[in-house]
């Protein structure tokens, strides 16, 4: 380790440096309340995620392919599946994934969750940890990808570059050499090795590709063997995110790592995550909620004319987003504001039932009839609230609108209730009650290590 010492005492503090001060000094003792609350429900949400999703073709595909190794200490949630650490993140990432419902931090544009809590699992399945290292560990994951993915990301960059594939894996490492114990050297490490392997590139929504459910998958494997290489020894670049050839620097964006720091503004950005009430894209949130307000008022959606949906250039930019058909697969859908806006009008629901069928004629007709336009006033208000509005032109002339500031997240009692409706049906109801006491003692005197195997599928 003494070379790495000379390496970063040779030049100013890099960008890493005050990630892992951050990391390795994180404690729940020193957290807010609320701060260690939000990661318990971001915990209690992604698994509720994983189990739901299980069963579902890239989920199957992606347990089938963490089998394919040696047997090893860590588990695949919702199966009896052991495997190593890595393969077992990456199986987990896709399942946390596969829904779309995963939890979003809009400024950075990234799905922290399907990362963050697939590693930290799969590494306590590894070496143990206790609650309360746990939390600080995830805590820090969502600090340190969430500040390294709102400097680095803007509509344009994130129309081509998946954000949660390429800082998802930073903010992995970093809490992964946190759950570890890693000192602040070995951290800079891990942090550089993960901005190595960075990336996810956007052309799925362009020709179907599935490869979207895997990023999450990638990141948090890449954030274990970051964490793990850095453990042994292994030497990364100080300045692989800042430096003149580093993570920054090969998107033109260099500059912008200076504003860089765990806890800017005084605050933890988990508290800026939110818990999704559709099962789709971040940007048709809000559409959605506007839509079924309209619904309500609307007794034929055979009546509806022409819809328009006014938004934000960031949404109408996101590839995907603006797509008005046909819808080839699940995926094209959950990803269409004109979509999912159509199919909350017929069936008067914001629910996972609205993608079951891709060929249901009204629907079809109505996103075929959907317009999306730029509000100014959303578009001067985001990110910090991503508004929307719908207004529906029936064929009698009359329009019916319904604008929402922002979007309206599940809380936290919301997430419960999903998370024991999808635990009971895959674990049965005692272990599902077991398993959310058990979340509830992580600060307390939980053992991280003990999670997983309340996952298994009975």
């Amino acid at each position: 380790m003494a070379s790495t010492q000379r390496k970063l005492s040779a030049a100013p503090a890099p960008v890493a440096q005050r990630l892992a001060e951050f990391a390795v000094a994180a404690d729940v003792a020193d957290m807010p309340q609320e701060v260690v609350r939000k990661a318990q429900g971001c915990l209690v949400d992604y698994i509720a995620c994983a189990l739901e999703g299980a069963d579902l073709p890239w989920s199957r595909q992606a347990i089938e392919y963490a089998s394919t190794g040696p047997q090893g200490p860590a588990t695949v949630i919702g199966t009896h599946k052991r495997v190593a650490a890595g393969e077992a993140a990456f199986a987990n990432g896709v399942l946390g994934h596969s829904l779309v419902r995963e939890d979003m931090h809009v400024a950075s544009c990234t799905h922290l969750g399907v990362v963050v809590w697939p590693t930290l699992l799969a590494l306590s399945d590894l070496v143990g940890a206790n609650g309360k290292d746990f939390l600080a560990a995830a805590v820090v994951g969502y600090e340190v990808g969430a500040r390294v993915g709102r400097a680095l990301f803007d509509a344009d960059l994130a129309a081509r570059l998946r954000p949660t594939g390429t800082v998802g894996a930073i903010g992995g490492a970093a809490a992964a050499a946190r759950l570890l114990g890693l000192d602040e050297e070995q951290t800079i490490a891990a942090i550089g090795f993960a901005a190595n392997c960075a990336g996810g590139v956007n052309e799925w929504p362009w020709v179907g590709g599935t490869e979207v459910f895997f990023h999450a998958g990638f990141a948090a494997r890449n954030a274990v063997t970051a964490a793990l290489l850095a453990r042994a020894g292994a030497f990364a670049s100080p300045t692989a995110l800042d430096g003149r050839a580093g993570l920054f620097a090969a998107f033109d964006r260099r500059e912008r790592a200076d504003v860089i720091a765990p806890l800017a503004d005084g605050e933890y950005d988990i508290m800026a995550v939110y818990w999704k009430p559709a099962p789709a894209c971040n940007y048709v949130q809000t559409p959605c909620q506007a839509a079924l307000a309209v619904a309500r008022q609307v007794p034929d959606p055979a009546e509806i004319r022409e819809v328009r949906v006014g938004s934000f250039t960031a949404a109408l930019r996101y590839p995907g987003c603006d797509m008005s058909g046909p819808f080839a697969g699940i995926l094209e859908a959950k990803m269409s504001i004109q979509y999912s806006v159509a199919a909350t009008l017929v069936n008067r629901a914001v629910a996972e039932t609205n993608y079951a069928r891709l060929d249901h004629p009204e629907i079809l007709r109505l996103a075929a009839a959907t317009k999306l336009i730029v509000d100014p006033d959303f578009e001067r208000a985001f990110p910090a609230m991503q508004g929307a509005e719908i207004s529906v032109v029936l064929k009698d002339g009359r329009t019916i609108s319904q604008r929402c500031d922002d979007v309206s997240p599940v809380d936290d009692d919301g997430v419960r209730q999903r998370f024991l409706a999808a635990a009971t049906g895959a674990l049965g109801q005692e272990t599902a009650s077991e398993a959310l006491a058990a979340i509830d003692r992580l600060p307390i005197d939980g053992q991280a290590g003990d999670l997983t195997k309340r996952f298994v599928r009975t």
